[in-house]
């Protein structure tokens, strides 16, 4: 089989190790893939993840048997609506289900609409009115650009001041375009944070692994945020009474309210929860894998893959047994010096020449240059270790990371130091 992936990140990567994994596959095509990826797949600089015309072109061309779109925006877009419009099998929403990620009011109004527990929002498409809602206003409270902002539309303002800037930064500035032509101002969620990745067909559902992401940059939780400095699976927090719950009055609601809608969900469906003392309550939805929680999931599948995304797109979901190991993952994730903000590219890299047989070095900010790689993103490597318990797969990755160096290299050194605490 030829397969095609786009996207060229950590996430993409890890998709990809694992599609290898099924002895009918033949070829796979990354769009744009990554130097590293070009290890482990044939990368296709050339053509973009957002260049819609081009992927379904190339796919056309090389007669591609299966494709999977991973990142938001060619699936907002409506990458696999193409795709499918030329016969071309394919793992991911079409775009009307992505709405629930590249339109924040859409998945608010949606939860309010079919009693999905959430925070208590509005929202607000002119900035003076937002201003002067603020001021009745509790704090901290958060503020969402609607459409898609790279992992960055979300700002949390402990103060009126601060709020009134965000709203002028989103809404007035365009600091993230037109995704901020409106905003969503909702109540301030606390408790444990839990990710929760779902492959579903429509109807059946079948949560992966729970993980718990590290989005600030510094130790702690410190810094600013960042798309993901780190995971471990699973999430301590995520009990088997949290689980039925989400089952009950999150997961199985959504894909009802969905179909109900006339955009039924078929991909990978993102859960961001939080834990509430009033039981758990979702923070976002997402209509892909997530980034680096992929990195720390799917080392734990043990069902293939490809069987699964395959029926997801047949619907027969609910036919496949998929199965977890009852192992521990982290992931470490190296980044370049002064990320999330501005960092130099171009630092050559040096690994070891092999690594432990349960660590897995996941490229995602990296490029070939003059058959060396080179440092190319903020986030350059995704470092993971599966083990029988979590200290051990947390040792064992930063002891990876640790025999890898590129100039600026930065890394948090207290990833699943909260999860610990729990065990």
């Amino acid at each position: 089989m030829k397969l095609l992936v786009v996207g060229g990140g950590g996430r993409e990567h890890a998709i990809i190790k694992k599609l290898k994994e099924n002895p009918q596959v033949d070829t796979i095509y990354a769009l744009p893939g990554n130097g590293g990826i070009a290890a482990d797949a044939v990368c296709v600089p050339e053509i973009g993840a957002k260049d819609i015309a081009k992927i379904v072109e190339f796919a056309r061309a090389h007669a591609i048997d299966f494709a999977v779109v991973a990142p938001d925006d060619p699936l907002a877009l409506g990458c696999v609506d193409r795709l499918h419009e030329v016969g071309i099998p394919c793992f991911g929403p079409e775009a009307k289900a992505a709405r629930i990620e590249a339109s924040k009011v859409f998945s608010k109004n949606l939860m309010k609409k079919y009693g999905i527990p959430t925070a208590r929002y509005e929202v607000f498409s002119d900035a003076d009115k937002a201003m002067a809602y603020l001021r009745g206003c509790e704090f901290p409270i958060v503020i969402k650009a609607d459409g898609l902002a790279l992992g960055k539309g979300v700002l949390i303002p402990t103060n009126y001041d601060e709020a009134a800037a965000a709203i002028k930064s989103i809404m007035e500035d365009k600091a993230f375009g037109d995704s901020g032509n409106e905003v969503v101002i909702e109540e301030f969620l606390t408790g444990p944070e839990v990710s929760v990745l779902a492959f579903t067909d429509g109807t059946a559902i079948a949560p992966m692994i729970s993980s718990m992401d590290h989005k600030r940059a510094g130790d702690g939780d410190t810094g600013l945020n960042t798309g993901g400095m780190g995971t471990i699976a699973p999430n301590p927090y995520y009990t088997e009474d949290v689980a039925k719950a989400c089952m009950e009055e999150i997961f199985l609601p959504t894909l009802a309210a969905m179909r109900q809608e006339g955009c039924p969900f078929k991909g990978c469906l993102y859960f961001g929860l939080m834990i509430t003392k009033n039981g758990p309550k979702v923070i976002e939805y997402n209509c892909r894998f997530g980034d680096p929680e992929t990195q720390v999931v799917l080392p734990l599948l043990e069902t293939d893959l490809l069987t699964i995304m395959q029926a997801v797109e047949n619907e027969t979901l609910s036919s496949v047994d998929v199965k977890w190991s009852s192992e521990a993952a982290a992931c470490v994730i190296l980044a370049s010096g002064g990320y999330p903000g501005s960092y130099e590219k171009g630092k050559e890299m040096t690994f070891p020449e092999a690594y432990p047989d349960n660590v897995v070095c996941y490229h995602a900010g990296d490029k070939l240059k003059d058959g060396r790689l080179v440092t190319n993103g903020g986030r350059v490597l995704g470092i993971t270790a599966t083990a029988p318990t979590l200290k051990q797969a947390l040792a064992d990755a930063y002891a990876a990371a640790d025999t890898i160096s590129f100039d600026g290299k930065y890394m948090r050194h207290d990833i699943g130091r909260r999860a610990l605490a729990v065990i």
